[in-house]
């Protein structure tokens, strides 16, 4: 395995702690991430290190920012994302956030069946889904937050960063 996985790894254990103690993943750890992902590229492969860490980061951090504009995430998890993608590069970070929300919705899903709540949300589901289809209405992407099935997302991105790493290096 490359070197990049274990200090991204590093990274991601951090904000983990961080995340689940307090909900927040702070700033100081996030723009370490991207700076030491971006540094390490370019000691270990010059111009093209740069390159790829920069794609990376860029791609992280706006795929994540687009899902905390309709609040699926936090702040912090859109510039610890751009971390990963420094350490990453772009595909790896992508792998990541696709198993990572893949991995939040199961948990959710478990979450929803431990709260009994399932047949209400799932009503709500549908009825958002047949609003986009029938009466192309985006109105269900403004739920309030009390609505919001919330916990912290490092529990989803640390068992989706181990999938993308079996996947891309197993």
């Amino acid at each position: 395995m490359d070197a990049s996985i274990w200090g991204c790894a590093f990274i991601v254990i951090m904000a983990f702690v961080t995340d689940i103690r307090t909900m927040k993943i702070p700033n100081w750890l996030t723009l370490t991430a991207m700076l030491s992902g971006v540094l390490f590229h370019v000691i270990t492969n010059g111009m093209h290190g740069l390159a790829f860490s920069a794609k990376g980061l860029a791609a992280g951090f706006a795929l994540v920012l687009i899902m905390h504009m309709i609040g699926a995430v936090g702040a912090g998890d859109v510039k610890l994302f751009g971390g990963i993608g420094a350490w990453l590069g772009t595909l790896l970070t992508v792998q990541c956030l696709v198993y990572s929300v893949l991995c939040a919705g199961v948990i959710g899903i478990l979450i929803l069946l431990r709260r009994r709540e399932t047949v209400q949300r799932l009503r709500k589901v549908v009825g958002s889904l047949a609003g986009v289809f029938i009466l192309k209405s985006f109105q269900f992407l403004k739920t309030g937050k009390e609505q919001q099935l919330r916990f912290p997302f490092m529990v989803a991105v640390v068992p989706g960063y181990i999938f993308a790493c079996i996947s891309a290096f197993g």
